[in-house]
């Protein structure tokens, strides 16, 4: 692919706007492989240096994502607006007059694998934590809590009492400004969730993935934590008000 380019601009950033149209176009999507550097010199007639110097800049832009190993990929960008309010499940289960207790099934420090590291804008093996919480409503599980924290911005993860607080609440406290990103999808259990939500694995549940950043709209700041929450179906119920903009 070939774009039309001024020779009136240095060539690195020539080349870098020749990237953000094919970003902004949509023909290099979200999480999108870009050409090798290889392929980009040769594809504008530069030196690898020109090239590196471009994709550097986009990179600090938060435009695009270098992993470890693997590449460089458009960079996911968190949306503008949230349609599901951020609220700690303990605040739920209270204000609906029941009681909210947690059990904490494992909490350690772990290696990001591919996934993860793209997920979080790190390199394959980063040092990310670990946590797995079920959460009880009057002593009958109602969500399962599988969440990766980045150890930059929460170092004394670790050595929480997640049985007095969620790792939510936790976490919210160190964010300033956060921006949210949800996905959320029915799936069935796998036996081990079926297993600690203690549900038949022909339960379908509902899943909500949560990733949150920090930082000026997200692109310049740092991913906190992803985290899965898998809801039994029979036991949860996921709603939102919101207002429509003006005509």
């Amino acid at each position: 692919m070939s774009d039309t380019i001024s020779t009136a601009q240095p060539r690195y950033a020539q080349i870098k706007e020749a990237i953000r149209r094919r970003i902004s176009s949509g023909d290099w999507p979200e999480g999108f492989q870009i050409p090798s550097e290889h392929k980009l010199l040769e594809e504008f007639s530069v030196s690898r240096m020109t090239v590196h110097r471009a994709l550097r800049d986009l990179t600090d832009e938060g435009l695009l994502t270098r992993v470890q190993g693997l590449g460089t990929f458009v960079a996911e960008r968190p949306p503008s607006t949230d349609v599901v309010e951020l609220r700690s499940i303990a605040d739920e289960i209270a204000e609906r007059g029941n009681v909210h207790a947690c059990r904490v099934e494992q909490l350690l420090a772990v290696a990001a694998d591919a996934g993860l590291a793209r997920r979080f804008n790190l390199p394959v093996g980063a040092r990310l934590f670990h946590s797995v919480v079920v959460h009880s409503e009057s002593d009958v599980p109602v969500q399962l809590e599988e969440r990766w924290v980045n150890p930059a911005v929460a170092p004394d993860y670790l050595d929480q009492d997640f049985t007095r607080q969620t790792p939510g609440e936790y976490l919210i406290r160190l964010e300033s400004s956060p921006q949210v990103e949800h996905v959320i999808e029915a799936v069935a259990p796998t036996a081990e969730i079926a297993r600690l939500l203690d549900i038949p694995v022909t339960e379908p549940c509902l899943r909500v993935t949560r990733r949150t950043w920090v930082g000026v709209n997200g692109v310049q700041g740092r991913v906190v934590t992803v985290a899965m929450l898998v809801h039994p179906g029979s036991r949860y119920r996921l709603g939102a008000r919101f207002q429509l903009p003006p005509h």
